[in-house]
């Protein structure tokens, strides 16, 4: 089908619930995909930091075909291997001696951490000691909750009554955090980078402080690694290269490698606070997206593959800068998540103008281009995109 005659059935029979790009996209190879037309775009969104590992990976279709034809879905009734060795990698790699709870989203992985914070404080303290502190700018999710997590106020909308129990202090500003800290408090939760609010990282300063006040008030620390976990950042986690020590990581998105899969990785400190009855889902570690989530581990927890990730952050980093126009005011982010600064309000236009050349990309904030391309992406993938950006920047 062409994309006019595909658009004509999406407006039809889909809800109208996204600000679609003007193509219909077919297959992809590498980091690089064709749309139905048959037009060549190099690929630095990967599906909003999904596609890890690309298009067309062996690695990852070898696995998810295997294990199609052994066992598909079972309920979280029964045990099945893969799993196990998702949750078992996952723990081992980061040193947290925790455990593993499987959702499908990084929106349900911070509402299974929401309640896992509130049931800790619950079970020590009892009732009325429920407020979870966030940051302004923050995002966490669409359901109900985490929109009211999110410390945005354009997302307090439409939806009410959204539910109550969340405040929201000021990025890199630890008297902010202090002040909003009482004793209905139970938990801090951050991205270290705003990935949504504009590819924000946080300060390393900031961040120690704020774990320091969560161990003197016995707050759990939530670091929510939905968009700047699995090797995005150059690390496995971002929270790896802060020092820091969380008592619960949120994840989606890379882990997957382009199936949906959410996790709720919980330290020793409040590893046995879900029980059973507590929590669940009917979809969570699902065999089939647990052998993807698998290869993906297997591949991105590697030190050469993600020192590989750091090299290619400073390359296009570094490529971006080299154009020398004045529409780019810098360039902020870690690893694979960047963000192009440009002036307020232009970074849709430039978006825009860039899939149109044949580069996707997608926007953050208020003046961020925003670039999350597969981890696996060539050079010559790399400096391809560059020509373009040059052109359009």
């Amino acid at each position: 089908m062409t994309y006019e005659q595909l658009k004509a059935e999406e407006n039809q029979y889909v809800m109208n619930t996204y600000g679609r790009f003007p193509i219909a996209l077919d297959h992809g190879e590498g980091a690089t995909l064709w749309d139905v037309e048959g037009k060549k775009y190099i690929d630095l969104a990967s599906g909003i930091g999904v596609n890890c590992l690309g298009y067309n990976n062996p690695v990852l279709t070898d696995a998810i075909t295997a294990q199609a034809h052994k066992l598909m879905h079972v309920s979280n009734l029964f045990t099945t291997e893969p799993m196990v060795q998702v949750a078992k990698k996952l723990v081992e790699k980061t040193h947290l001696d925790g455990k593993v709870f499987f959702a499908n989203s990084g929106a349900e992985a911070n509402e299974g951490a929401i309640k896992l914070a509130r049931k800790y404080s619950f079970d020590k303290y009892g009732e009325g000691r429920f407020k979870i502190i966030t940051l302004v700018n923050s995002f966490h999710g669409r359901t109900v909750t985490t929109l009211k997590a999110t410390g945005q106020d354009r997302f307090h909308n439409y939806f009410f009554p959204f539910t109550e129990g969340f405040d929201y202090a000021e990025a890199n500003n630890f008297d902010s955090v202090r002040r909003k800290v009482d004793d209905m408090t139970c938990a801090v939760m951050m991205e270290l980078v705003q990935g949504e609010g504009g590819v924000l990282p946080l300060d390393p300063e900031f961040v120690k402080q704020v774990e320091a006040l969560c161990r003197e008030k016995d707050l759990l620390l939530i670091i929510d690694e939905v968009q700047t976990g699995i090797g995005r950042t150059g690390s496995l986690f971002c929270f790896q290269q802060y020092d820091v020590r969380p008592d619960v990581v949120t994840m989606a998105k890379g882990l997957g490698g382009g199936v949906p899969i959410g996790a709720v990785l919980a330290a020793k400190s409040c590893s046995n606070v879900l029980t059973p009855g507590t929590h669940a889902t009917t979809f969570g570690g699902t065999p089939m997206v647990c052998a993807a989530a698998n290869a993906v581990l297997d591949t991105v927890a590697n030190g050469e593959f993600l020192a590989q990730v750091r090299e290619k952050g400073e390359y296009l980093k570094n490529g971006i800068l080299s154009i020398g126009s004045p529409n780019i005011h810098g360039v902020r982010g870690m690893g694979l998540m960047l963000g192009i600064i440009v002036d307020e309000g232009k970074h849709a236009a430039f978006a825009n103008k860039l899939i149109e050349k044949g580069v996707l990309a997608i926007t953050a904030g208020k003046n961020a281009v925003r670039l999350l391309p597969p981890l696996t992406i060539s050079k010559a993938e790399m400096d391809e995109a560059l020509t373009i950006m040059k052109e359009v920047f």
